[in-house]
């Protein structure tokens, strides 16, 4: 799913607000961790997650896989908090038009 820079622009927004729900921890990108972004995504469809990793190329990397793991998409990195959106079926964020 790609989204205009309208879409991203409200969704920044909206997670303005929001708190980190995962957080990565010394044990790095695991299945649970996979597990718990997804549950999180299916519930919320807008979260921010913490990646505390002083290497950004590391950090670079697990955000990447992140990403490609929960075919969710990135709005934005601000520091270590990413911010993730992926539509569930039952839409609860309205987006604009494209």
């Amino acid at each position: 799913m790609n989204l205009s820079n309208k879409q991203k622009q409200h969704l920044k927004g909206l997670a303005h607000s929001l708190k980190p729900v995962v957080l990565l921890g010394a044990n790095g990108l695991t299945e649970g961790v996979l597990a718990e972004i997804n549950l999180a995504l299916d519930h919320h469809e807008l979260i921010k997650v913490k990646v505390a990793s002083e290497d950004r190329e590391m950090k670079a990397m697990v955000i990447d896989a992140i990403v490609r793991e929960t075919s969710a998409v990135k709005v934005q990195t601000i520091g270590h908090i990413l911010v993730l959106y992926r539509q569930s079926e039952d839409a609860k964020i309205e987006l604009p038009r494209a």
